[in-house]
């Protein structure tokens, strides 16, 4: 079993460090060790619920839900002026300081960061995600994410990771964890072995890793096995499997142990990760509340059964006082032996004195609250955002150059469309509130356009009285309007799609047929078709002529959209990340290419 080494990296500890570490593991008892393996995630920011926490659980880590930034202050500072050992308190800084505190600043989600085509950007994001966390007292981060956008139908990492590119992955994760490791945040790259090639969603179901041994070492492999040559202190471990690789070193392991997630396999950990790839860092599972952990085992077999794979922190308690007697007696049955306890604890430990926790005074480790705050969300950080949406805004398909520039003289009335996906989830309960089509609609006036929004179909049906709605219906397909209603009312459609991060990740359309919410007029109107989430919308709609990638609905993000509309195709800096048209042929549809060659080819010509 790989046995940590403190004096090299990611600890590069002195030997009075060490020392340390040594000698507060001799000294806890066996609750305290047990307790050591739990991260948890913070119910309430109340004082006397956090004492109660530290006092009965003993916990290395809490990774908490956010607030704004004066309550996550007061919260970090009971957590490390109360507790007998030093805490690792973790932020999901995925895009910035928003990650860390409500009002923190967002730079972009990693694939925004990877169109601006310039890894100083993920620097950028990292060091401000770092500046915001540390001022009001975090110390770790969950980020970055390192998975490949190699499925495009992926419903978990669409937005959250760099590219389907190896190189540009490896080198935004190496800036990001340069940028954010300035500022003394400890990052943690997730999710091991890697998400991305797979389509299921493992918060709900399995969901595998599927490359070869070969396609896993120059992919994957490569990410991780140079980040951690970087220093790299934490890996998130998935709930996600790779049987090429358990198949390599267990031959004999039967399929379902074959696809164990990594989090409960040691082929994964101990032998791959900690072993073959050589990492002296710490491994904490991915959220245990998650399907694709919870129903592989019984949660009393699962608990010991990852840390005795190789994870040395368990993510969140179910009931903390059933994990706790759980994972104590799988030490008590011989799952977790002393060797591993100790070592995973010293792994955590090591973390800590990285810090330099071990020799603080912890009731006076942060910034006066004025100090603090005042790093939160600066005039510099939201300016550093506006410079990223400019680089990063992409124009992935133009078949109609004469549809810039958008200005009010050439399309005085414009019609905005909004295309949503599949409704709820937990992709819909964090997405931004407010209507990408309401901003733009602002934006557009201000500069003198006559902006009117589609109301559905379907949403003008269900005003009507309920005995009225059957016959509405069916009115619907049976009487279709002329084109020309359209074309005379309007100059210019713009299409927004809202998608958000979900199981089916797809546009949802509307069961009428021929109404304006659905693009069939590409070669009737001149049509802008716009994702401001996912970048991957193209795949509904291959027969729009231009598709515009904004990776988000943030005010100033599509103030910035609005502005490269007037001005035209030289405005769009941005370069694809990833593969915009999901692999499939029919997405480069011309229309113009048609009438050159079938329609009026004299014409043209």
């Amino acid at each position: 079993m790989a046995k940590v080494d403190l004096t090299k990296q990611p600890y590069n500890l002195d030997a009075e460090a060490v020392k340390w570490v040594e000698d507060t593991i001799a000294n806890m008892t066996i609750d305290e060790k047990i307790g050591q393996l739990f991260f948890n995630m913070g119910a309430s920011t109340e004082p006397e619920y956090l004492k109660d926490v530290l006092d009965t659980y003993h916990i290395s880590g809490v990774r908490y839900n956010k607030s704004n930034a004066d309550t996550v202050y007061e919260q970090n500072k009971v957590l490390q002026g109360h507790s007998k050992y030093p805490v690792l308190i973790a932020a999901n800084t995925e895009a910035g300081g928003d990650g860390a505190a409500n009002d923190g600043t967002y730079i972009g989600h990693e694939v925004k960061i990877a169109a601006t085509n310039d890894s100083k950007y993920a620097y950028e994001m990292g060091r401000i995600a770092g500046v915001e966390a540390a001022a009001i007292g975090c110390n770790m981060s969950f980020a970055p994410i390192v998975d490949i956008s190699e499925n495009w139908r992926n419903p978990i990492i669409s937005v959250r990771t760099w590219s389907n590119d190896t190189e540009k992955v490896l080198e935004n994760s190496l800036a990001y964890l340069k940028g954010i490791s300035e500022a003394g945040i400890l990052a943690t790259a997730k999710h091991f072995p890697g998400d991305g090639n797979d389509e299921r969603d493992h918060h709900l179901s399995f969901a595998t890793n599927h490359s070869t041994l070969e396609e896993w070492f120059a992919s994957y492999g490569k990410v991780y096995k140079g980040l951690i040559d970087a220093g790299l202190p934490a890996i998130m471990a998935g709930h996600i499997g790779l049987p090429s690789y358990v198949e390599k070193v267990n031959p004999s392991a039967s399929l379902s142990e074959k696809n164990l997630p990594a989090t409960l396999s040691r082929e994964l950990l101990t032998d791959l990760l900690k072993g073959e790839l050589d990492f002296n860092g710490a491994v904490i599972t991915d959220a245990s509340h998650m399907v694709a952990f919870t129903s592989a085992l019984k949660r009393e077999d699962a608990l010991p059964t990852a840390i005795a794979a190789g994870c040395d922190m368990f993510l969140f308690f179910n009931d903390p006082d059933e994990d706790f007697a759980w994972m104590k007696a799988g030490y008590e049955n011989g799952t977790i032996t002393d060797e591993r306890l100790n070592d995973a604890i010293s792994r955590t430990l090591g973390l800590r004195a990285k810090l330099g926790l071990h020799k603080v005074d912890r009731t006076q480790i942060l910034a006066p609250k004025e100090e603090a705050l005042a790093k939160i969300g600066t005039d510099e950080h939201k300016e550093m955002a506006r410079e990223v949406a400019d680089q990063a805004i992409t124009l992935v398909k133009n078949e109609q150059p004469d549809i810039f520039p958008v200005t009010p003289e050439r399309y005085k009335s414009v019609l905005l469309v909004l295309n949503e996906g599949v409704k709820g989830g937990f992709g819909a309960m964090i997405a931004s509130k407010e209507s990408p089509v309401d901003i733009m609609k602002a934006k557009m006036e201000e500069r003198g356009f006559n902006v009117t929004i589609w109301e559905s179909t379907e949403e003008r049906i269900m005003k009507l009285p309920e005995a009225e709605r059957a016959a509405a219906i069916a009115n619907v397909y049976a009487q279709k309007q002329p084109i020309a209603q359209l074309t005379d009312q309007y100059d210019l459609v713009i299409n927004l799609a809202k998608i958000a991060a979900g199981t089916v990740q797809r546009v949802a359309w509307p069961a009428s047929k021929g109404t304006p919410d659905i693009p069939f007029y590409v070669n009737e109107i001149p049509t802008i078709y716009v994702s401001v989430n996912h970048p991957f919308a193209l795949a509904d709609v291959p027969q729009v002529q231009t598709y515009i990638n904004a990776y988000d609905d943030k005010e100033f993000n599509i103030e910035i959209l609005v502005d490269k509309l007037a001005q035209g195709p030289e405005a769009f800096k941005g370069v694809d990340p990833v593969d915009s048209f999901t692999g499939f042929e029919d997405t480069r549809y011309s229309s113009a290419d048609v009438y050159a060659n079938r329609i009026n080819p004299a014409k043209t010509k």
